[in-house]
């Protein structure tokens, strides 16, 4: 009976499976992905998890487990140095697997595994933002804002192209009330002049008629 018996046997002696394990993890970090059978695939996913758990602890025992275990031992070093960094945050969920399709040969499932990265596991879904609902007041000042804008942007590119004048002259023929006083006065005086110089006229004329 196989009660409590999670693991798989593969039609395989315990040593052949075991190297077989063994070859697979070392090539996994070596390349960080690898292409096998789904069967294979889920199985080896459950021994690179225990060892990035190892690589995460980081003592001298958990080192040594490790070496009894990957092949090599520039794979090791390179497992303990990028664990916290890669994996520092995460608690699960190491691995990724991707199927891939049959096999041309004997039509055997085949999927593949690769090492997810700390970058990968922690991009969060984009959340949309709510419009806000602007009130009918602020709407109108937004609109006037615009508006007034569009109109500065208008008479700068009127004032580069030179067909209208600048500021300073449009304030200069500005008339200020004191001005438009001297000039009702100046008005009135011409006005009397004129007048006055038409009266001797006249009688001049109704004299050299009567004479």
């Amino acid at each position: 009976m196989r009660h409590r018996r999670a693991r798989l046997k593969l039609n395989r002696t315990s040593s052949h499976r075991k190297a077989m394990f063994r070859n697979m993890v070392t090539s996994l970090f070596k390349h960080e992905r690898i292409r096998t059978t789904d069967v294979k695939a889920k199985e080896l996913r459950r021994w690179a998890d225990n060892l990035i758990t190892l690589a995460k602890r980081g003592d001298l025992h958990a080192r040594r487990k490790a070496l009894s275990i990957i092949r090599e031992k520039d794979v090791v070093y390179k497992l303990f140095d990028e664990a916290s960094e890669k994996y520092g945050a995460v608690s699960s969920g190491y691995t990724r697997i991707i199927k891939l399709g049959r096999r041309s040969g004997d039509a055997a499932p085949i999927s593949m595994v690769e090492l997810i990265s700390k970058e990968e596991s922690k991009k969060k879904k984009k959340t949309k933002k709510k419009k806000k609902v602007k009130a009918p007041v602020e709407e109108k000042k937004v609109a006037e804002k615009k508006r007034e804008k569009v109109d500065k942007e208008e008479v700068k590119t009127e004032e580069k192209m030179g067909t209208l004048e600048p500021e300073a002259t449009a304030q200069d023929l500005k008339v200020t009330p004191e001005v438009q006083d001297s000039t009702s006065d100046i008005s009135k005086t011409t006005e009397s002049d004129g007048t006055e110089a038409q009266e001797p006229e006249s009688k001049r004329e109704d004299t050299q008629s009567e004479t």
